[in-house]
């Protein structure tokens, strides 16, 4: 066997060293150094929207690079998440809201991704205040109003929620269930379009989070009902539906994720981010305007918190008859 002088495995070591350098430095540059794409899975214009793009104007800053906001909606908040975990890089330049319909859609219908091993769980952030309105003229005053003339009038009486799966949905089918009535629910892609529908009067009620609080204050709307643990601050004279009778009570948190396989350090370099924003004056003050509390947790957590509600949830499912067949 020839053996190649120690002088030239040198040069050739660094011959090699310097083809693969470029590539190195490449993979190894500081992160981020390019703009992060942050998909909302719901129409502009929301609650959730609003709160994203204040979450990534701060972040942003922390991070020294733009967080551009990119609208997904579909399928009960299920497609914009699932189309990045199905076709986005594991390099922290594309990441996602993660709703809770993320963890019931699947035991509903055949999807396409796994609600936990597909993702890269980056931090939990926040929840919402549900809450039931209808238009300021209309006849039903109260929650009991409503289900006193679905009573009457079985799958004739409609409401609004942001798609099939969703909290909003869901809460009301199981206020439903518990009253013995049907509804006829109409799903919308997002608070923006199921709101505009109300105020046409296209939609008799709307089950959703915080994006109908303008029109209730404008006057436009009537909040029958919210689900929280305590009636909010902001309307005490509304009941919650544990007030009703119904031990029904969601915030529906949600956190941001990317797709499997992120780097630890690129979660890392996330996750400090948008936890400094969450900490930012102008966030908490954002907060208060939508009525939603901070729902803190690291990524490991959240991804504990994902596992045990998904199992918990395919109960809730099945009991108000929706598990995919």
């Amino acid at each position: 066997m020839t053996q190649i002088p120690f002088r030239r495995r040198s040069v050739l070591g660094l011959a090699a060293a310097g083809i693969a350098a470029p590539w190195v430095h490449a993979q190894s540059g500081p992160f981020p150094n390019k703009p992060i794409t942050l998909i909302v899975p719901w129409p502009a214009g929301g609650s959730t929207d609003r709160h994203h793009r204040t979450l990534a104007e701060l972040a942003g800053k922390i991070l020294g690079q733009n967080i551009v906001v990119e609208n997904k909606p579909g399928a009960g908040g299920t497609l914009g998440p699932s189309s990045m975990a199905a076709t986005a890089k594991p390099d922290g330049y594309t990441i996602s809201q993660y709703p809770l319909g993320m963890l019931r859609v699947p035991h509903m219908q055949k999807v396409a991704f796994d609600p936990i091993n597909d993702f890269s769980f980056i931090l939990g952030v926040s929840g919402y205040t549900f809450g039931f309105v209808v238009r300021a003229d209309s006849p039903y005053k109260t929650f009991n109003d409503y289900i006193e003339a679905a009573r009457k009038a079985p799958g004739q009486i409609n409401y609004g929620s942001t798609g099939i799966g969703t909290s909003p949905h869901l809460l009301i089918e199981e206020l439903a269930a518990a009253a013995k009535v049907e509804l006829n629910h109409i799903p919308f892609k997002g608070n923006a379009d199921q709101m505009q529908a109300l105020i046409g009067g296209h939609v008799m009620a709307a089950s959703d989070a915080t994006g109908w609080d303008k029109f209730v204050d404008a006057g436009q709307m009537r909040l029958l009902l919210t689900f929280g643990e305590a009636r909010t601050a902001r309307w005490p004279q509304v009941p919650t539906a544990k007030d009703l009778g119904y031990n029904v009570v969601s915030t529906s948190p949600y956190g941001l994720v990317g797709p499997k396989g992120m780097d630890p350090a690129v979660v890392k370099t996330l996750h400090d981010a948008f936890k400094q924003a969450m900490d930012d004056p102008k966030h908490a003050e954002l907060m208060t305007q939508l009525n939603q509390s901070v729902w803190y947790r690291n990524g490991n957590d959240y991804r504990q918190w994902a596992v045990a509600t998904f199992a918990k949830d395919k109960a809730l499912i099945e009991r108000l008859g929706l598990a995919a067949k």
